[in-house]
């Protein structure tokens, strides 16, 4: 992600060049610098342009300083482990938080919360073209086998959030990268961790614990997990090109009875888990670097 501003100054100058060769006629008879796709190539480079500086400005961060695998998160308590373990700064932005590791080759974003904003950050991502994305998030697990600490590797997500229907129709489904949490799989695997695979429901009802019909939904649906991210992050990717998988760690048990999460339960989660979902999610993307070169194969 390096010398982005170089790439498109430059590609601006050529545009310019070439359609100064070109001179064409508009119909009032004056010179129309910009034709067909010339002019096509100068919006897409403003909307590049600006979807950086946007980025930039949001995070506090240059776009030299992204890295080409990106950990995202909503915990203050997350990205400032991330800080901690790797030595570098952290940059407040005017919306979000962001460290980037550049000998690690990866950076965390702090977001906040939320499916408009998971739609937002994944949609200024993508004019970095990271390499990977991996969402480090929490979820509540919905099955009675389930327990607080196991992990969750959703293999897709049910788009009731609605943000997520800006980017795609309502009929396609939210999937995560393959790639992504093929490699995630083998985190869990080698270090012996109980995780579940399954349908996560991503919604932008916070309390829907106390609403009976739509628990009633959940139940007829069969999903395993719910989180208000998940769906729009998959969605958004998808549509931008931008490769991303989660990591989720199952935080508490709603459906349960005594389940849901307190402030007590809520501290104890992250003093227990914090460190090791972070390293988790560095360890995955670690193990991904050695195969860049071959490419990952991606499909959108």
């Amino acid at each position: 992600m390096a010398d982005e501003g170089e790439d498109f100054e430059e590609k601006s100058r050529k545009v310019m060049r070439d359609s100064n060769r070109k001179p064409s006629a508009t119909p009032s008879g004056s010179r129309d610098p910009f034709e067909g796709e010339d002019v096509e190539l100068v919006e897409q480079l403003t909307r590049d342009r600006v979807g950086i500086e946007t980025m930039e400005r949001y995070c506090g961060s240059s776009a030299q300083d992204f890295q080409p695998y990106v950990l995202l998160t909503n915990f203050k308590a997350y990205i400032d482990l991330f800080v901690k373990i790797c030595g570098v700064p952290l940059h407040q932005g005017s919306v979000m938080r962001a460290a980037h590791d550049p000998i690690r080759r990866i950076s965390m974003i702090d977001y906040s919360v939320g499916s408009p904003m998971a739609a937002l950050v994944v949609e200024l991502l993508s004019f970095l073209e990271p390499k990977a994305v991996l969402m480090l998030g929490m979820c509540g697990g919905l099955r009675e086998e389930y327990r607080v600490g196991d992990f969750f590797n959703p293999i897709a997500a049910i788009r009731e959030e609605g943000t997520s229907n800006a980017y795609m129709p309502p009929q396609c489904p939210a999937l995560s990268s393959f790639v992504i949490q093929r490699r995630v799989v083998q985190e869990y695997e080698q270090r012996k961790i109980s995780y579940h695979n399954g349908v996560i429901h991503t919604t932008n009802v916070r309390f829907w614990e106390f609403n009976d019909a739509f628990k009633a939904t959940l139940r007829k649906e069969r999903v395993q997990a719910i989180d208000m991210e998940c769906a729009t992050l998959f969605t958004v990717g998808f549509a931008r090109r931008v490769p991303i998988g989660a990591l989720m760690l199952i935080s508490d048990l709603p459906l349960a009875h005594g389940g849901i999460k307190t402030a007590a339960r809520a501290h104890r989660i992250f003093q227990e888990y914090s460190v090791l979902h972070v390293e988790m999610g560095m360890n995955v993307f670690r193990n991904m670097q050695p195969d860049e070169a071959a490419g990952f194969g991606y499909q959108f």
